[in-house]
């Protein structure tokens, strides 16, 4: 249903609003079971999403590193790495 939500602190440069955003709405999407809530449930799913993104932007300003940032494209680099030796890089997906 959903991609797994990906650690936003201590990087450099610093996760963006649609970073944020696309982390709550993917934690929204799993609690709710749901990837496109009915018409009756939008209101609270989109609210969930901007209250949540609202609350991780706070946590993310308030937080204390204690090891240098991480680089965006070198933890990717790595990631696709990993994928690739899974079995589980797709050329196209890149």
């Amino acid at each position: 249903m959903c991609r797994n939500i990906h650690t936003l602190h201590n990087f450099e440069p610093a996760a963006t609003s649609d970073e944020v955003h696309a982390a709550a709405l993917q934690y929204v999407r799993k609690i709710a079971g749901t990837t496109k809530p009915s018409q009756a449930n939008q209101a609270a799913f989109d609210r969930a999403v901007a209250e949540i993104a609202h609350a991780t932007r706070h946590l993310l300003e308030d937080l204390v590193a204690v090891r240098p940032p991480k680089n965006r494209e070198e933890e990717a680099a790595k990631a696709r790495a990993r994928a690739q030796v899974s079995g589980r890089y797709d050329r196209a997906a890149s």
